[in-house]
Formats: C-alpha cells, sequence, structure tokens
C-alpha cells in the first residue's frame, strides 16, 4: 500500500462509515417510521377545513400494519438461524462421512520387505511389512470382521469386508484381538505382528481383494491416498484422530 505523503490532500478527513445495526434495530426502526408517518399524515389531514376527528379505522390499520412489519422481520430472522443450522449439520455430515472412508497405514512404523508379485513360481498376492513380535497393527478401513483366527500357511489371520465388499487379510499374526462378527473401524488395533504359518521371519502380510480377486495393495492404496513405501496416510488421517 503506498503511504499519503503530508503534502497531499487529506480527501477522506470527516468521513466516516456508519456502523449497520443489528437486525433486531431494523424491525424497530421500520415499525417506528411507518406508524411515524402515519401520525404526521393523521396531523396533517387533522388541520384540513372540513376533518373533526380522526378516523378509528385508521389507527387500527395502522397498528395491524406495523404488527405484520415486526413479525415478516423477525420471521426473516428465524429462516436465516434455521438455514445456518442446516449448513452447519451438513459440515458435520460431511465430517463423518470422510472419517469412514478414510484409509491408514497399518504399522506405524515398518519395514518394506517383499512387494506383490510371483515369487518362487506362485503368485504372491499381498506385500510384507516386517516389524518386531508382537508389534500392535490397525485395520487399513473399516467394515465388518468375516475370520479371524488361524487359517493355515497364513497363520493366525483376520478378514475384514468393507462395504463395497473389499476384502483386506492380516496374515501371520502373532494373535488375533478381534472376532468374527466384529464391527471395526479404521486405525483400530485388531491384532499382534508375529512369524505363524508359511513365514520367514516376524512380519505383517496384507492383501487386498477386490471383488474376489487379489489386487495389488500399494496400487489400491496408492489410489486412497496411502502410500506403503514413503509411509504416508490419508490426507484425512488427522481429523480422524482428533474425532475418535
Amino acid at each position: 500500500m503506498r503511504q499519503r505523503l503530508s503534502s497531499e490532500p487529506d480527501r477522506y478527513r470527516g468521513r466516516r462509515r456508519v456502523p449497520t445495526p443489528p437486525r433486531s434495530r431494523y424491525a424497530v426502526v421500520v415499525t417506528s417510521a411507518f406508524v411515524g408517518a402515519g401520525v404526521v399524515a393523521l396531523g396533517a389531514a387533522s388541520n384540513l377545513p372540513d376533518n373533526k376527528a380522526v378516523d378509528p379505522d385508521v389507527l387500527s390499520s395502522l397498528s395491524k400494519g406495523s404488527s405484520i412489519t415486526t413479525d415478516a422481520l423477525e420471521n426473516r430472522d428465524d429462516n436465516a438461524a434455521s438455514r445456518g443450522e442446516n449448513r452447519e449439520a451438513n459440515t458435520q455430515l460431511s465430517a463423518e462421512d470422510a472419517a469412514q472412508d478414510i484409509y491408514l497405514l497399518p504399522l506405524d512404523d515398518y519395514e518394506f520387505t517383499s512387494a506383490y508379485g510371483v515369487r518362487f513360481g506362485k503368485l504372491h498376492a499381498g506385500i510384507d511389512l516386517a516389524a518386531p513380535d508382537g508389534t500392535p497393527y490397525k485395520a487399513v478401513h473399516g467394515g465388518t470382521v468375516t475370520a479371524a483366527g488361524y487359517a493355515g500357511g497364513y497363520g493366525y489371520s483376520i478378514t475384514i469386508r468393507q462395504d463395497d465388499g473389499t476384502e483386506m487379510i492380516y496374515a501371520h499374526s502373532r494373535r488375533t484381538l478381534v472376532n468374527k462378527g466384529d464391527v471395526v473401524k479404521a486405525g483400530q488395533v485388531i491384532g499382534e505382528v508375529g512369524n505363524t504359518g508359511y513365514s520367514y521371519g516376524t512380519h505383517l502380510h496384507l492383501e487386498v481383494h477386490v471383488n474376489g480377486t487379489p489386487v495389488d495393495p500399494i496400487t489400491f492404496l496408492e489410489e486412497r491416498g496411502v502410500s506403503i513405501k514413503l509411509q504416508m496416510e490419508s490426507v484425512y488421517a488427522a481429523l480422524d484422530a482428533e474425532a475418535s
């Protein structure tokens, strides 16, 4: 902003913006002006030669007019307040929806050791994240537990089905902390890292099945704001943590 030189004329000296009165004062001002105008009109009419008394019907109509004006302004304020409450409710609903759609990392700290793909002539249908034995791991996304317990080569594992049918499998656990039928949310601790089943070293094996077919968890999660390799979570992670 350019500073005004002392030699320049002060074109705005003495000018002041009059503050706008609150809406409640508008009702009083408008009503007073309306009634006042009527009184002035009656006073002028009383000076006419043929006028001897104030017509009672005129006073009644003025009173009714002022009441209608006040009620209309009050109703306008009530409607505005109602619209504000509706906007707040919509904002809260949007925040809740965002929390339900959140995706998170399954572990706070880990080492990415094995990718999705063919290994030793067979499909390695998930990814491996190494962590110390007993490290708690969390649900990547909310859903319903459809299986929890020992499952052969997967060792102690958990399967969680999301609302859209996508399934996530957490395998080789030391132990599981949820049961079949439980409803879990993203970030909830559901088990501990272990070395059970066909496992070579302590780690969490994570699989993602879409329409019953395994897909690359790295690609799937990257499309939802989570990077396994960079250990970065969704942008909504902080919001979900505050709401919990």
